[in-house]
């Protein structure tokens, strides 16, 4: 675990090292599949005036389309139907596989079939998001 931060436990074969210090006390885990992806899912929410603010989450995403980082990508894409001439991304090497980095979300794929998404409260924790990304590992 990280300095200033706990440690989130596993999801889904991946261990998560870095919660960033402050990230609301409320976790739920839950799975989904849309699309022929599954997806097992990790939130982190607080309490505001108004409800439940998420400030961080994690998909561990398993699927056949997923076969490299730009069809992981496309997928992503379409999933959060972003614009995909507007989506300003960089490339991000994990460590554990290739991917992307943008405003508020990290993804890399693992192997073909297997990939991680990360997605901060950019307000609260975007200068958090590549050691949180690059906390995630495989668990072995």
């Amino acid at each position: 675990m990280a300095v200033g931060g706990r440690d989130g436990g596993e999801l889904n074969g991946f261990h998560v090292g870095r919660v960033p210090e402050g990230a609301g006390e409320l976790v739920s885990d839950f799975t989904s599949e849309w699309e022929d992806v599954s997806f097992a899912t990790r939130v982190w929410e607080r309490a505001v005036d108004d409800g439940y603010r998420v400030d961080l989450r994690v998909h561990v995403l398993r699927g056949d389309r997923l076969t490299g980082p730009a069809e992981l990508r496309e997928f992503l894409t379409e999933y959060h139907e972003r614009d995909p001439e507007g989506w300003s991304l960089t490339g991000f090497d994990h460590g554990e596989g290739a991917g992307f980095v943008g405003e508020g979300e990290a993804f890399w794929l693992v192997q073909p079939g297997i990939a991680v998404d990360v997605l901060v409260d950019v307000e609260r924790f975007g200068g958090e998001l590549l050691p949180i990304a690059e906390s995630i590992i495989t668990v072995r």
